[in-house]
C-alpha cells in the first residue's frame, strides 16, 4: 500500500523549494534517553510500501522501512542529542540543535520540518504541521528517528532491566514512575523532567 498523497505533497514542495530534506524527531516527551532527529532526501521517483507517520506503522514494518529508506534515499542523517544536553539547554533547543545538525549534514539548501518551529540554519526551512502525515520525506525521517531511538532504549533496557525501557521507551508511564521511585534515576534520565521526584 503506497499513500500517493504523501508523494504528491513532496512534488509540490520540490516545485517550490527545489531539492529538500524532510526533518522529524522522536523522543521529545520521555523522561529518559536522547531526543533523536533525522533528515532524509528522497529521490522524486521513490515509493515505499506502508510509509506513513511512524506512530501509525507497526514496529515490524518500521524496521523494514528503516532499512529501505537508508538504502534508497539520496541522503540521510540521524542525530542523537543526549539527556545531559537536554537538561542543559532544554528539550526544544536540543531538538532544534539536532535538526540543524541533520540539515547541515545532508547539505540541503531547503528543509521541510515537522511541527511549528524551525531551527536556525542557512537552509530555507518551512514548517509543516503534522508533517509526518502529509509529506513522504518527513514520514521517512520520522521512521529513521523512531527506529533509531527505540533501538537505543532497547540497548539501555539490557543494562537497566528493572526500568522496563524496552516497553515504554522512557516515556512517562505509571510503570516507569514506579521504577524511578523504587530504584532512583539513572545517568540516562532527564533530571529537568523529574524535578518533583528528586
Amino acid at each position: 500500500m503506497v499513500k500517493e498523497e504523501l508523494y504528491t505533497y513532496d512534488d509540490e514542495l520540490r516545485a517550490e523549494l527545489g531539492t529538500f530534506c524532510g526533518v522529524d524527531e522522536a523522543g521529545r516527551g520521555p523522561l529518559a534517553g536522547p531526543v533523536c532527529c533525522a533528515a532524509v532526501v528522497l529521490r522524486p521517483d521513490s515509493r515505499f510500501e506502508w510509509l506513513d507517520d511512524s506512530k501509525k506503522v507497526t514496529a515490524l514494518r518500521r524496521e523494514a522501512l528503516f532499512e529501505q529508506i537508508k538504502s534508497e534515499a539520496s541522503a540521510y542523517h540521524i542525530e542523537l542529542i543526549d539527556n545531559e544536553t537536554i537538561d542543559e539547554i532544554n528539550i526544544l533547543e536540543a531538538t532544534m540543535l539536532g535538526m540543524k545538525r541533520c540539515i547541515e549534514a545532508v547539505g540541503c539548501i531547503a528543509a521541510a520540518i515537522d511541527g511549528n518551529r524551525v531551527p536556525q540554519t542557512d537552509a530555507r526551512c518551512v514548517s509543516v504541521i503534522k508533517g509526518d502525515a502529509h509529506s513522504a520525506s518527513i514520514a521517512a525521517a520520522s521512521i529513521l528517528a523512531k527506529v533509531t531511538r527505540d533501538r537505543y532504549m532497547e540497548e539501555l533496557a539490557a543494562r537497566y532491566p528493572q526500568y522496563g525501557f524496552d516497553k515504554h521507551k522512557g516515556y512517562p508511564t505509571k510503570a516507569h514512575y514506579e521504577a524511578i521511585r523504587r530504584y532512583g534515576i539513572t545517568e540516562y534520565h532527564r533530571r529537568s523532567f523529574l524535578k518533583n521526584l528528586h
